[in-house]
């Protein structure tokens, strides 16, 4: 009979520590309000976008959805309400550092600087910013656009480099900025910029949807390597331990090659458009060594 009492204890102080490891504040809001908050990008797919009935779809809010059931397991609340909330380039981050999204499912790069106001999750896709051009321009690298016009997205990592090498390197560059990536893109299509520096693979999403894509050339040479990651409140490590558990299970028992397999290798739902994009041998490692790392070097 002692030895069935200390089996049950012991059973019942690993379930404990268990559901302590996953304490959180998020989670306690979460479970008091019966809401969690997931923040979506309108128009960056294959990542985050909208489909043919407005309905938020894409790579990272799928990764999101397992999250979210891992969440409602957790707390023992499956009719647990999901609330969506359409964030930009500008917004995602703001509104993740003041608790008004719990999870942000878009395509965000994890920098060291951005760490300083919200958290991220284990790694969820590796790209890397290049420049988009007309061939006609001859644009091979940053040199060529010495004192020409060059655009990037508002409150990207993408804007910040073109900034850092401008003043490294005095190139003299103008620096366009548009307000989201199809923005930002029409710089370069009406002739007022010369280059559009972006992460590649929404750079050959772009050209995807345009009928003169033989017209422009991404460059081979690449200026940075982005670890993208789902956004997360700050300072709330069992939040962002049930996240990434949840995230290295999908690694872990190869769920994420078919996962990846439906966004970046086949039609997109509503679009019809396919990446053909076959995953990298940086997220490869990623997937079989999970990691939260916010250093380029890491992924080289």
């Amino acid at each position: 009979m002692l030895g069935l009492f200390s089996g049950l204890l012991a059973g019942l102080l690993a379930h404990t520590a268990s559901a302590e490891a996953f304490d959180s504040s998020t989670l306690r809001k979460v479970r008091d309000t019966g809401v969690i908050v997931l923040g979506y990008r309108v128009d960056s797919a294959p990542f985050s976008y909208l489909d043919e009935k407005l309905r938020p779809i894409g790579y990272s809010l799928e990764l999101c959805g397992h999250i979210t059931e891992a969440i409602k397991k957790h707390l023992h609340k499956p009719e647990l309400e999901l609330k969506l909330v359409a964030v930009t380039s500008a917004t995602r981050m703001p509104l993740v550092a003041n608790g008004s999204v719990d999870l942000e499912c878009g395509v965000t790069t994890n920098t060291l600087e951005r760490q300083k106001t919200q958290a991220f999750s284990t790694t969820t896709f590796v790209a890397e910013t290049r420049l988009l051009s007309k061939r006609s321009a001859g644009v091979r690298g940053l040199g060529d656009l010495r004192g020409k016009p060059v655009a990037s997205t508002i409150a990207t990592t993408s804007i910040q480099l073109l900034h850092q090498a401008n003043l490294n390197e005095q190139l003299g560059l103008k620096i366009l900025i548009g307000q989201d990536d199809r923005d930002a893109f029409r710089l370069l299509q009406s002739g007022r910029a010369i280059a559009y520096a972006m992460d590649d693979v929404l750079l050959r999403m772009l050209l995807l949807s345009v009928a003169n894509a033989g017209d422009y050339e991404i460059s081979a040479e690449a200026f940075s390597v982005e670890p993208y990651a789902i956004g997360l409140p700050r300072a709330d490590a069992g939040f962002k331990a049930l996240v990434d558990e949840t995230l290295a299970g999908l690694y872990r028992r190869g769920e994420i090659q078919a996962i990846y397999r439906r966004w970046f290798q086949s039609a997109l739902p509503s679009r019809g458009l396919n990446l053909q994009l076959p995953m990298s041998e940086a997220f490869k490692r990623v997937v079989a060594h999970p990691t939260d790392s916010a250093d380029p070097q890491h992924y080289r």
